[in-house]
């Protein structure tokens, strides 16, 4: 059985990555628009590499430890605070799996 704040950190992640996230992208002018998207870019940046590589299953963010959760929805909270930038997570995300940057959007 889940604690209530395991509940609350998922819950919030989905609502930050669902909604919040996709709400601010073309305002923002940020290179992804998609919840999967934002999803795959923080997971990332919270393992510190693709994340697949260190979670065992899907959905990700039910099977990441608790410490890398938070760590995941506090770096989405920062996203949309302003206090960092998406599109650099974003291109260190893509250069970890072997891919070239998003092009920027003017």
């Amino acid at each position: 059985m889940q604690s209530t704040d395991r509940i609350a950190l998922e819950t919030r992640w989905l609502q930050l990555t669902r909604q919040v996230l996709p709400a601010l992208a073309v305002g923002r002018r940020w290179p992804v628009v998609n919840d999967h998207c934002f999803q795959r870019i923080l997971l990332d940046s919270a393992c510190g590499g693709v994340w697949y590589a260190h979670v065992s299953a899907r959905p990700a963010y039910r099977h990441l430890d608790d410490d890398r959760l938070a760590a995941a929805v506090e770096l989405a909270e920062s996203v949309v605070e302003g206090t960092i930038d998406l599109t650099l997570l974003n291109d260190r995300s893509l250069a970890w799996r072997g891919k070239a940057p998003t092009p920027r959007r003017r």
